[in-house]
């Protein structure tokens, strides 16, 4: 296990990694980024050591002790940090609100994201639709403000905008638009890929769409 300092164990193509990624760019931390070369064949013995229940990235190792599960490291790094750039909100109402919209989020991505690249006709296309139904419920809770704390970019807008570099992949396989469909959405991930943070973290989403064709041909989909 690491001793000292800021370690993030990660893999390249994970939202979740990328979140914490955002998160320590924000407040400035310095951090050594350590990439599971493998991960879905041979994951590395500090992997295992660090999340031994789970075995999946991110994790966070601060001063040689492991913190695991993206949301956990997120107000971890806010709690220890407290002196930089805050990432949860403030007023217990808006935290508890946007806990809310990162569970429904994710909850849904893990149901209908892979349905979408994995599977054909019907299934696929009600994956689709059932994608752009949740991310124009996001709409409205946008609204018109630039992020979804108002001003200040924070907890929800950390945990969803590395989704987007998915989008892509989504639009290949099930022939759509977002930015059609979403304008004011795709706004908001417009103005979050300004932020270096976020512009550093997130993989150039041809690359993950590369990705995804080497996944489905290792798991023999067609």
């Amino acid at each position: 296990m690491e001793e000292e300092g800021v370690v993030l164990l990660g893999f390249w193509s994970s939202p979740y990694v990328m979140r914490v990624k955002i998160a320590l760019e924000e407040k400035g931390i310095q951090f050594l980024y350590k990439e599971e070369e493998n991960i879905f064949l041979s994951k590395s013995p500090l992997l295992l050591q660090a999340n031994p229940i789970y075995t999946k990235v991110p994790v966070l190792i601060h001063n040689g002790k492991p913190i695991c599960e993206s949301l956990n490291i997120l107000e971890y790094i806010d709690e220890v940090w407290k002196d930089k750039f805050t990432i949860l909100p403030h007023h217990p109402y808006e935290k508890a609100k946007s806990r809310f919209w990162i569970h429904f989020f994710d909850k849904m991505i893990f149901e209908i994201g892979r349905r979408m690249w994995a599977s054909k006709g019907e299934d696929q296309e009600a994956a689709k639709l059932e994608f752009l139904k949740s991310l124009k419920l996001l709409e409205e809770e946008l609204g018109d403000k630039p992020y979804f704390g108002g001003d200040q970019f924070g907890l929800l807008d950390i945990a969803l905008i590395p989704f987007s570099c998915r989008f892509y992949t989504y639009e290949m396989f099930c022939k759509f638009s977002v930015e059609k469909s979403c304008p004011k959405f795709m706004k908001w991930v417009n103005k979050c890929n300004e932020r270096g943070s976020v512009s550093k973290a997130l993989p150039n989403p041809h690359e993950v769409y590369d990705f995804v064709l080497e996944v489905k041909k290792m798991l023999g989909i067609e």
